[in-house]
C-alpha cells in the first residue's frame, strides 16, 4: 500500500502542484490541505482539503484552525504530514501532536524576522516560543538555505527534531519551457503593453513593502536619468495584501514609466520580455522562485543580499546584489547591466546552468522522498514512539519551561 501524505500549505500552496505530482510518481498517495478552493489541485487528480486562517492575524483563529486540521488529519490517517509556510509550519505539528510525523519545511522567514517595525519586533520572541512548541511533535525540519538552518540551531529551535537542508521545492524545468513555448513571442507582449523598444525592467512578487517595491520605486528616477527608455514592469498581487500593500498613489505618481499588470498565471512567457530582473526583498526568503524563473528565462538578477537570494545570486558572476532598502545601489546595477549587454547576457546564462544543476524538480523531490521514507522507517522502529508516551514528554518539557 501506499503510503498516504498529507502536505498543509497557504494560498500560494498550487504553485506547489509540480512538486506534489513529483511526489506521486514516486509512489505516494497526496492530498493537499489548503486556504484556497483547489480547483486547481482537483484539475491534476491531487486530493484537495480547504481548512482556513487569516495571514494577516497575528494571533486569532489559531486555535479553531489547529482544530480543523485535528480533525481532517484524524478523518484521513495519513502516515506522514509535510507542511510548508510560516503559519501552517505551526499549525500542523500542533494539530498532530505525535498522531503522525510531521515534516515542515521552513521556507523563509518572513515579515516578522524581516521587518524591524516594533511589533515585528515584539513578535520575535512569541514565534521563537511557538517553533520551540512545534518542534516537539515534529519529525523532522527541512531548511533551504543555511541561514535559517543555522538562526534555528543558534535559539534551540529543532527539538529533537531530524534537520535537512534541501535547496527549495524545485522547478519543473519542462514545464517552464512549455509554458514560454506556448506562449506569445515576446514581441507581440511588448507590442501589447506598449514596451517595444523599451529596456525593461521587470519585479514579481507581492506587491508589498517587504517584497521592496518602495525601493524599486525610488530607483526609477534614477535609472531613467541614466536609461531614459527603461520601463518598469510590475507583476505581482496587490489588493489583495491588505496592510503590507504598497500605496496605488505610490506608483501612480511615476507615470507611464511604470506599468503594473497585478497577479498573472503566464509569468513564464512574460519574463520574456525583460532585459533585467530586479528583487529588492527585505524578506529573510526560503529560495525565491521567482528567481529561479528568472534564472531560466536567461535574465541577469539584481536582488537584495539577503537570505535565499543569496543562494541564488553569486555578486558578479550572475547577476549582482545590493544591500536591502538602497534605491541608490539597486538604480546603479540596474543601469550597468542596461549598458552592458554582452555581460548581462552572460550573467543570465549562468543563472540558467545553475538553477538546471541545483533546482531541477526530479533532484529536489528525490531528497523529499528520501526523507519521507527515513521518517517512516524510524516510526516503524519505533522512533516516534507511542503518540501518548510523546505527549508526556511534550507536557512535562512545558512544564519545566514555565517554571
Amino acid at each position: 500500500m501506499r503510503p498516504h501524505l498529507v502536505c498543509v500549505g497557504g494560498e500560494d500552496h498550487a504553485l506547489r502542484i509540480p512538486f506534489l505530482m513529483e511526489v506521486r510518481e514516486r509512489g505516494f498517495q497526496i492530498t493537499a490541505f489548503s486556504t484556497c478552493d483547489g480547483a486547481s489541485f482537483l484539475r491534476h487528480g491531487i486530493a484537495h482539503r480547504r481548512y482556513g486562517f487569516d495571514r494577516f492575524s497575528s494571533g486569532s483563529g489559531k486555535s479553531g484552525t489547529i482544530r480543523m486540521l485535528r480533525k481532517l488529519m484524524a478523518e484521513l490517517r495519513p502516515d506522514i504530514v509535510q507542511s510548508f509556510d510560516t503559519k501552517p509550519n505551526l499549525l500542523a505539528p500542533l494539530a498532530a501532536r505525535g498522531q503522525v510525523p510531521v515534516v515542515r519545511t521552513i521556507n523563509g522567514l518572513g515579515w516578522t524576522f524581516s521587518s524591524l517595525e516594533p511589533r515585528a519586533l515584539a513578535l520575535r520572541p512569541i514565534f521563537c516560543g511557538l517553533q520551540w512548541l512545534a518542534s516537539l511533535w515534529t519529525a523532522a525540519t527541512v531548511f533551504q538555505n543555511l541561514d535559517d538552518q543555522a538562526f534555528f540551531e543558534r535559539y534551540r529551535l529543532l527539538g529533537c527534531s531530524d534537520k535537512r537542508l534541501i535547496a527549495g521545492s524545485g522547478i519543473d524545468i519542462s514545464a517552464f519551457a512549455a509554458a514560454r513555448h506556448l506562449g506569445p513571442p515576446p514581441a507581440r507582449m511588448r507590442e501589447e503593453f506598449g514596451l517595444q523598444s523599451a529596456e525593461v525592467v521587470m519585479f514579481v512578487g507581492r506587491l508589498t513593502r517587504q517584497k521592496g517595491v518602495p525601493t524599486l520605486l525610488k530607483s526609477v528616477p534614477k535609472v531613467l536619468s541614466k536609461r531614459p527608455d527603461a520601463r518598469f514592469l510590475l507583476i505581482g498581487p496587490w489588493q489583495s495584501e491588505g496592510p503590507f500593500a504598497v500605496d496605488e498613489s505610490e506608483i501612480r505618481r511615476l507615470g507611464p514609466e511604470i506599468v503594473v499588470l497585478g497577479k498573472r498565471q503566464d509569468v513564464p512567457s512574460l519574463l520574456g520580455m525583460a532585459d533585467v530582473f530586479a528583487f529588492p526583498t527585505e524578506y529573510r526568503e526560503g529560495v525565491p522562485r521567482v528567481l529561479l524563473e528568472a534564472g531560466l528565462a536567461g535574465l541577469p538578477i539584481v536582488a537584495s543580499r539577503m537570505p535565499g537570494c543569496t543562494d541564488v545570486v553569486q555578486d558578479e558572476w550572475n547577476g549582482y546584489l545590493v544591500a536591502p532598502r538602497d534605491s541608490d545601489a539597486l538604480a546603479d546595477r540596474i543601469v550597468d547591466l542596461l549598458s552592458d549587454r554582452e555581460r548581462a547576457k552572460a550573467m543570465g546564462a549562468r543563472t540558467a546552468a545553475l538553477v538546471r544543476e541545483r533546482f531541477a524538480l526530479p533532484g529536489v523531490v528525490e531528497q523529499y522522498c528520501d526523507l519521507y521514507r527515513s521518517v517512516l522507517a524510524a516510526q516503524a522502529r519505533g522512533g516516534l514512539a507511542h503518540s501518548a508516551s510523546a505527549d508526556r514528554v511534550a507536557k512535562r518539557r512545558l512544564g519545566e519551561a514555565r517554571r
